[in-house]
Order: C-alpha cells, then structure tokens, then sequence
C-alpha cells in the first residue's frame, strides 16, 4: 500500500452486526478484496506435529470468530491499528494433513510468497510446528531473527518418535538450521515438569534465556517486558505465541495445557511493553476449541493477535513517515 492510499478497514459494526457476515479476523476485508496488505493475518489449519491432544487444526477459524467483538480503536497503544496500515485477512494456508514434511514445505512456500510482496505475516495456527517454516521464510528476508517465544514448554527437543519435526521441536530445528540470532533468544512463560534436568542444559546451550510464569508473578509485567526490550535491542524481532503459555483458567481449549501459568491481563501487558521492538511477523498458536469454554481460549488469543497486529501496524506507519 502506498503512503497515499486510505487503508479498508472493518466492516461498520453500528451498521451490520457483528455476528452477521463472514468471520474474517476482527471483520477485516479479505486479501483478495484489497489486492495488498501491510499486515496478512493467515491461518494453518494443521494440528498433525501434536504430541497430546488434537484439534488445533480448528484454532484460527475459532480465534477469527472470536475477533469479531475487536473493535478498531486500541486505547492501551493509543493506535487505530487498521487505519495506520492496510491489514487483511488471506485466509488459510491448505497443507497436507497426513505428511509433516510436505506440510512444513507448503508453509514455507506460501509464507515466502506473501513476505514477498511487502506484507508481515501475523499467522493463527495450527499447531507449533509451523513456527519452523515461518522463521524459514522471514529469515530469508531479515537474515537471522531475534525469537521471543512464549510457551508453557520449551519446543527444544530432538526428536518424538524419531521424528524431527514436530510441535516441541520447531526451535532446535530452527537454531540447527542457523535461522535465529542465538545472542537474543528467549523462553516466555514456561514452567511445569520437564523429562530432566539436561533439558535445561540443551536448551541453555541453544542460547535461550527462560523466564518462568513464576517469573512473571514475581517481577510483574513491566520489568519482564524491559528485560525483554534490552536483549532484543533493534534487531528484527519474530514473537511465537502458544497460547497454553496462559494458565489453563485463562486458557483451557490447549493442547497441553499446565497448571501455573500467567494471567491474559500479564500477556497482553507484557507484549504492549515491546512495542518499540522491530517486530517483522508473529503467530498465535496451539489453540484447540475443542476443549474451551465459552471462547475463553479464542478471546485471548484474538485480543493477542490484536496487539500484535497494533505494534507492527504502528511501526509500518512510522517508517512511511520517516521516509
């Protein structure tokens, strides 16, 4: 979108209700309808890499029903996220549910292609085996990314049944494949029983730096995201998501959900504190509705999705500005 050019935003909820109409996320007009987008929100339909519950395959279209109720001003970011850029919803990325290999390959195809005409890609999963080839892609654009990963679960394991690409092995597949900037990396959330101490000393190794819900509780949401900011510094940033990173109260429709997890009202808090990051894509995912409660896992993950949209919509309003 040119710098000229008024971006389409969502549709009038004072004039159609919000329950009526397709659900594109928060009400967005579809790619097709706008030809570009500053900021593409895509959903992976795909759940085939999970290691315990199934049904994640259903999360992006759950977490587009429950956008429905965004509404177009953000006063935590005093921001107007779809007026500042053109954001779109492009629909879902089809990939083969019975082959992990072709699957990862058609991520990455398809997130090459739209990186490649100029958009950010906020991507509703699926499970978090698509992170790997979504850090593929942008790691062709940006060269090695800083990650924030926020997760009840490290994602840094070798193998499950031998397989190399799964939902807890998308970030050690990704360090090995030198896609990461190992001086800023970093575990958000995690907490729970691990299968032994030399998890920590392998992952430790990777470069990760791990800040526990219990973390979170204890030094509050402010001095986390600072801490956040100073590692991250102004390289260009890709933030992943899994929504079980909430304790299961705020996020029961998980696939493997532990107890002690941070707040929804901690997240977002934490995420508003690293909008002065380059943030270059992010996605949201793990959320299986076939588990949740009266959308209470949908609603949260819209809301994050929201100010991750919000952040890289202001900085691509700031750099047209700037130029």
């Amino acid at each position: 979108m040119s710098s000229n050019e008024t971006p389409r935003g969502p549709v009038d909820s004072s004039r159609v209700p919000r329950y009526a109409g397709p659900a594109t996320f928060a009400r967005l007009p579809r790619l097709d309808e706008v030809g570009t987008a500053d900021v593409a929100v895509v959903g992976v339909p795909f759940d085939s890499g999970v290691s315990y519950r199934p049904g994640a395959r259903f999360g992006g279209n759950a977490i587009r029903e429950a956008s429905r109720l965004l509404r177009p001003y953000n006063p935590a970011q005093d921001a107007s996220p779809f007026a500042l850029a053109q954001v779109a919803d492009g629909g879902d990325i089809a990939v083969n549910p019975f082959d992990i290999n072709e699957a990862v390959e058609t991520v990455e195809a398809a997130a090459d292609d739209l990186l490649g005409t100029g958009a950010r890609l906020m991507t509703l999963g699926g499970d978090h085996t698509i992170a790997l080839p979504l850090l593929r892609s942008v790691a062709k654009k940006h060269g090695p990314v800083a990650l924030l990963h926020f997760d009840a679960h490290l994602d840094t394991w070798d193998t499950y049944f031998g397989a190399e690409y799964t939902h807890g092995t998308p970030f050690r597949r990704a360090v090995e494949e030198g896609i990461l900037d190992t001086s800023a990396l970093s575990h958000v959330g995690t907490r729970g029983p691990l299968y032994g101490k030399q998890d920590l000393t392998d992952d430790e190794k990777m470069g990760f730096g791990i800040v526990t819900s219990a973390d979170v509780y204890r030094r509050g949401a402010d001095e986390v995201a600072d801490q956040l900011r100073q590692r991250i510094g102004d390289r260009p940033l890709y933030i992943s998501i899994d929504i079980d990173c909430l304790d299961p109260a705020h996020a029961p429709g998980t696939g493997t959900p532990e107890a002690g997890g941070m707040t929804s009202r901690e997240l977002l808090e934490i995420l508003r504190g690293l909008a002065s990051c380059n943030l270059v894509s992010a996605d949201v995912v793990e959320v299986a509705p076939a588990y949740d409660h009266a959308e209470i896992t949908s609603v949260a993950a819209s809301h994050t999705a929201y100010e991750l949209t919000t952040i890289m919509s202001r900085q691509i309003a700031a750099a047209r500005k700037d130029a």
